[in-house]
Parts: C-alpha cells; sequence; structure tokens
C-alpha cells in the first residue's frame, strides 16, 4: 500500500523523482512499474472552492477502474456524472513508468490542472498515490481537520 508524504519540487519542464517507496510498492505490490498519472478526485472545501491533485494508479488498478466505469451499472452515477467522471478521470491519464533514476514526467497539461510549479507533495493514499502543489496540499489537509469523523463509532471500531 502506498504510505507517507513526501516533498520533492517539480522542474520547469515537468521532471519530478517518484519517491523510492512508492517505486517500490509499484513493483513489489503491483507486480509492474508502469502506473497512470491523471487528475485526482477534486477535494471541495468549505467555502465551494474546489483543490486539484493528480492521482498515481497502479497500472491494473486502473484498468479494473476503466472496466467498472465502462460498464457504469450498478454505480449509482447518472449518464452525466459518470462522463464526467470518464472525462476528468480516463480522457487525461496518461500512462507512465520512471527511468533508471525513478524519474517521470508529468505532462504540461495535468501540470497546469493541478497547480504544479515547484514545490509539489507525494502522499499515499493506499492503493493509489496523490501528487499534490504545496499550496493545495496545506488546504487539503485544513479541510481534513474539518471534515475527521471524531468521536465516531466506526474510528473506535478501526481502532483509531
Amino acid at each position: 500500500m502506498f504510505r507517507g508524504v513526501t516533498s520533492t519540487t517539480i522542474d520547469g519542464k515537468g521532471r519530478t523523482s517518484l519517491p523510492s517507496k512508492f517505486r517500490e510498492v509499484l513493483t513489489e505490490k503491483f507486480g509492474d512499474e508502469r502506473f497512470f498519472l491523471t487528475n485526482s478526485n477534486p477535494v471541495r472545501l468549505e467555502n465551494g472552492v474546489s483543490c486539484f491533485g493528480l492521482a498515481i494508479y497502479p497500472y491494473r488498478e486502473f484498468l479494473a477502474l476503466e472496466s467498472k466505469l465502462e460498464n457504469g451499472a450498478g454505480l449509482g452515477l447518472s449518464s452525466a456524472e459518470l462522463a464526467a467522471v470518464i472525462r476528468r478521470i480516463i480522457a487525461p491519464a496518461t500512462e507512465c513508468v520512471p527511468d533508471k533514476l525513478g524519474r517521470i514526467l508529468i505532462p504540461p497539461q495535468l501540470r497546469r490542472n493541478a497547480g504544479l510549479e515547484r514545490e509539489i507533495v507525494f502522499a499515499g493514499m493506499m492503493r493509489k498515490a496523490e501528487i499534490w502543489s504545496l499550496e493545495e496540499w496545506a488546504k487539503v489537509e485544513q479541510q481534513d481537520i474539518q471534515v475527521f469523523p471524531s468521536a465516531s463509532q466506526a474510528l473506535a471500531d478501526l481502532g483509531l
């Protein structure tokens, strides 16, 4: 599983290094160094503004997601919502393979969508990872604090 938060940088050409622990997860847990890079789910803040980042899906996980979306049945999404998910997540997805030094190239359109300029954050999200600009990550962390289910039976059942 992808775990941890790593701060790093991205250069002007869109190159950055995938954290080594994430590369290990791709090969050891998911059996493939390939992955798909795409937009993440928007995080809606309390003021109605949304934050945008990127998502890293292991190769097979992304293919499974495509299959579920292609079928569409039983997802509980309207046809307009399903089309929006496909346009936002599937359409811009690009297949990536880190080079021998672990570097990846983030395409310009994805960089613009997520506002990635220099300082970025990789966040492990279990079966996927996310990439955020440092500024957007700070907003997401604050929102997470606001919506964290404190004093919840579900958390108690998890041992948290």
